[in-house]
């Protein structure tokens, strides 16, 4: 094998394989370095390692996210609501709201892409090598209410509050006890100043007492939640609305036309 054409950093290979904790290889350090190809060989072999590594992350980090499937931003119809911010969700991409350990509310009515929104934010964070956790606001209250006993409630609580980026889908579509406005607000609490936390809803926050009727806790939610918030409003009809149209009468002409081919002599 030729030497290599260029020069490698051997204290940036080290500490790499540091980092790797290859212990084997750091014990042979000296021996592998006094051998240009070996050197050269090692460096491919770090190179390797980190992108098997990266790769597995970035599968583990997906799949503890519990994304699902969703479009991506590139098929959000700019054109159709009546009302978006563009220039906000494009800039909300960035994460820079993360290092600020700021919030993020998407705003709107039923099937205007609230949740698509959401979903590519938080997929812009795993990529970016950040712990996130999408959950229906659902599945994280009965969750957290089913629970009786104080420790296994608080081990709960840490595990919703762990994630570098919270998404907590469809506040609005439910209404829920006091309880369960105690436990949203506990969770919160934890997270606020520390932790970004992201929410869609179909309620203005003034309307939020509809959603956790006689809960005194509702204003310090809301306070802590909308404290240094960004709140996307997307106003306009229905895209599934659009889309079950367009389909229906796609086969509306679909029909016509082998009524009309059945019809011909």
């Amino acid at each position: 094998m030729n030497e290599p054409a260029v020069n490698i950093n051997r204290t940036e290979l080290r500490a790499q394989a540091t980092a790797l904790r290859l212990h084997g290889l750091l014990a042979h350090w000296a021996e592998l370095m006094a051998d240009a190809e070996a050197t050269q060989r090692v460096a491919q072999w770090l190179a390797w390692e980190q992108a098997e590594r990266g790769r597995r992350s970035l599968e583990r980090r997906v799949r503890d996210a519990h994304l699902g499937q969703f479009k991506p931003l590139a098929d959000f119809d700019w054109s159709w609501p009546k009302q978006v911010e563009r220039a906000a969700i494009e800039d909300l991409m960035t994460l820079q709201f993360m290092a600020d350990a700021a919030n993020v509310v998407f705003v709107g009515a039923n099937g205007l892409g609230k949740t698509m929104c959401a979903c590519n934010l938080a997929y812009q964070a795993v990529l970016a090598g950040h712990t996130v956790l999408f959950t229906t606001a659902g599945h994280l209250l009965g969750d957290l209410a089913a629970l009786d006993s104080d420790s296994t409630l608080r081990r709960r609580l840490r595990h919703y509050a762990a994630p570098d980026l919270l998404v907590i889908d469809e506040v609005g579509y439910l209404s829920y006890s006091n309880r369960h406005a105690d436990l949203l607000f506990e969770l919160v609490s934890r997270r606020y100043q520390h932790k970004s936390t992201v929410v869609t809803t179909n309620k203005a926050f003034a309307d939020w007492g509809e959603v956790f009727p006689n809960a005194a806790c509702v204003v310090s939610l809301v306070d802590r939640l909308m404290h240094r918030a960004e709140v996307v409003r997307i106003e306009g009809d229905s895209y599934r609305a659009k889309e079950a149209q367009e389909r229906l009468a796609a086969r509306t002409r679909q029909r016509s036309g082998k009524a009309a081919a059945r019809s011909k002599p």
